[in-house]
């Protein structure tokens, strides 16, 4: 199993960076070497991140939390509305609106709204307005469906937040930092890995690599929902998804400390990139 990951990852180019003067210091320890200008990801690290956010997730949910997918760049949109609803979760491929989590009674106002006028839709297709009104009224429905429909089920804040690339989705970030929402991201050699809870070195421009570390992300928490159907506690303690404000780097030491050994058991099969 392991050996078949990174094999997928490689074919995927989850190890190509970002151009040498463009990256992030932040990065270094996460990148392998260097070639004709292109700074090369260490996989070591991408399974490590990945398998550790796996078993992070599957805690989370298995404790009956929710998780919310955030990846407003064009290619991680169809990847995460693609495979998400699948497993049940929510959400974000369009632009982060200020305050979805810290402002999200409003947020839950607006989709009431939406179900407003769609059951308005369904009684008689907004026959009873005038044209001019029907008009606002439906601009008004594309609006908060276009923006909100990947959260519309979200009834609470999510216990993790996973996020495709830093640099798009700081907004989004910043707001689980303050509620203090883990965040597990997809992190390119230009990114800033003290966002990250849980950082997933990795190509973030590829739809190919994005497509299989969501894919591996969604199958954590499907064995986790299996767990939660038939009622059984969660795979261990989840202490992770309620974490306090503090330094960034003694969250992630916490979730590292907590599951060294599962990934620690990937690394002879990681091998390095050709």
């Amino acid at each position: 199993m392991a050996n078949q990951l990174v094999q997928d990852l490689i074919e995927a180019g989850i190890h190509f960076g970002q151009r040498a003067s463009g990256w992030n210091p932040k990065m270094q320890p996460y990148i392998y070497g260097k070639r004709n200008g292109i700074h090369i990801i260490d996989i070591k690290e991408t399974i490590k991140g990945l398998l550790l956010a796996k078993k992070f997730l599957g805690k989370v949910v298995a404790d009956g939390k929710d998780v919310c997918f955030v990846g407003t760049k064009r290619q991680a949109k169809a990847v995460i509305e693609t495979q998400v609803p699948a497993v049940k979760m929510h959400y974000v491929t369009e632009r982060w609106l200020g305050g979805t989590l810290t402002n999200f009674r409003t947020i839950r106002q607006r989709l009431k709204r939406l179900d407003e006028l769609d059951q308005i839709e369904q009684n008689d297709n907004f026959a009873s307005y005038s044209k001019k009104m029907e008009s606002q009224l439906r601009r008004e429905q594309r609006k908060i469906k276009r923006n909100l429909e990947g959260i519309r089920h979200m009834e609470r804040l999510p216990g993790a937040m996973v996020v495709v690339d830093v640099r798009s989705e700081l907004t989004a970030l910043k707001e689980a930092r303050k509620l203090g929402i883990p965040t597990i991201c997809l992190i390119d050699t230009d990114g800033d890995p003290d966002m990250a809870d849980i950082p997933i070195p990795g190509n973030d421009d590829s739809m190919r690599s994005i497509d299989v570390v969501v894919r591996e992300l969604c199958l954590a928490i499907s064995e986790a929902l299996q767990l939660r159907t038939m009622g059984q506690p969660g795979a261990g303690d989840t202490s992770g998804a309620q974490v306090s404000e503090g330094p960034r780097r003694s969250r992630r030491a916490q979730f590292r400390a907590d599951d060294t050994t599962s990934t620690d058991a990937a690394e002879p099969a990681a091998a390095s990139p050709n």
